[in-house]
């Protein structure tokens, strides 16, 4: 029975029909050309497009009983205005398309560029202070290099990477594991906005569905695939993050991680990855020197955008005795003030106001326990 003519439907009605997955789906789509096609294809025809389960066949044959459904998704789209890319659509991202197991067609807020090369920064939700200036400058020299930052918009590390890609007048895109009516986490819902007016948020699942457990994995993949290579900023050893990193590597992409401390549960997943073969990445250098051949030549000059905060030349510029002293002993990880003052052999009066006034001007950063570190803003 032949199926209404509408752009769009044909391929929702093919994410309702049981049994039929990504990788079936794109085979089918090679096969046929089109998903109008699937549907009006014989039960000989779809075996000769390589199909061995009688019940999908079944269920191929017999999809007009799930076109009341696709046409409520479809319409739901509609109405909030979300654009539709399939993977016959020129704004599919060709690398996308390349894996064993693209999304059909995913639903999207913002714009993309198919063409442009994308780097996915990931990893924990409950990163230290260093992973997120490790993820936001990354992020920050990358997108100024001509990247997409590709992320998924959870908290911690996603939400540096995305925020350091605007603040360098770059693009972002975020993939969710929910439906774009559900932007997950809530607190996210602004810089969801604030991606979309210079990229995307993009998801694969229907627009009214919640976050669940069983999504992010699913979503992990499109990170991957979509992306010339995955960078993991923090991760314990079950996380999330390394199934980005595992799936990267499946489908032939690079793999990098940064580096932490020894001490950290969160650098334990990076470190994994570390020793089974990722590339060590200590500054954007590291990433480019791996994928240069991915750059877009318009890159935009690090002469016209500084990085927020203080620059390291600002930090060297400052002579007073206790701050040049304090800068010289922080690094990204906190220290307690008992140990600043030992090493620098200063009284601890004087630290102790120094201290303060770094602190008041964003240059070093206090948590509980009077422990202090260079606030994220001023690494580079």
């Amino acid at each position: 029975m032949a199926i209404s003519k509408d752009t769009y439907l044909p391929w929702f009605i093919l994410k309702e029909i049981p049994g039929l997955g990504p990788h079936h789906t794109k085979s089918l789509i090679r096969f046929f050309n089109s998903p109008e096609q699937v549907l009006d294809a014989s039960k000989s025809e779809l075996k000769s497009a390589g199909l061995t389960s009688d019940r999908l066949i079944r269920n191929i044959l017999n999809h007009d009983q799930y076109a009341d459904r696709a046409w409520q998704e479809l319409n739901i789209c509609r109405q909030h205005g979300f654009k539709i890319i399939h993977i016959n659509h020129p704004d599919y991202p060709e690398l996308l398309r390349e894996v064993s197991d693209p999304p059909p067609f995913f639903t999207m807020m913002g714009t993309i560029d198919a063409k442009a090369p994308c780097i996915s920064i990931v990893g924990s939700r409950k990163a230290t202070s260093y992973g997120l200036s490790s993820a936001r400058k990354l992020a920050y020299d990358l997108a100024q290099k001509g990247f997409t930052i590709v992320s998924g918009l959870a908290r911690g590390i996603d939400t540096a990477a995305h925020e350091g890609a605007l603040e360098a007048g770059g693009q972002t895109i975020a993939v969710l594991g929910s439906g774009l009516n559900h932007i997950y986490p809530v607190e996210n819902i602004l810089l969801s906005r604030r991606i979309r007016e210079s990229g995307a948020v993009i998801s694969e699942f229907y627009a009214n569905l919640p976050p669940k457990p069983a999504h992010f994995p699913i979503r992990n993949r499109i990170i991957a695939g979509i992306s010339t290579g995955t960078v993991v900023v923090e991760a314990a050893k079950r996380s999330g993050s390394l199934i980005t990193a595992r799936l990267s590597g499946e489908y032939g992409r690079e793999v990098f991680a940064v580096p932490g401390s020894i001490k950290s549960t969160t650098s334990e997943g990076t470190h994994l990855i570390l020793k089974q073969g990722a590339t060590l990445v200590e500054n954007h250098m590291d990433i480019i020197d791996e994928i240069g051949q991915f750059i877009h030549l318009e890159t935009q000059s690090n002469d016209t955008v500084s990085p927020p905060g203080m620059s390291k030349t600002q930090l060297q510029g400052i002579d007073d005795t206790y701050t040049r002293s304090i800068l010289k002993i922080l690094d990204p990880y906190p220290i307690h003030i008992d140990q600043i003052i030992k090493q620098s052999g200063l009284d601890a009066g004087g630290i102790t106001a120094a201290l303060l006034e770094l602190e008041l001007n964003g240059v070093v950063s206090r948590s509980q326990g009077n422990f202090y570190n260079i606030s994220e803003e001023n690494l580079g």
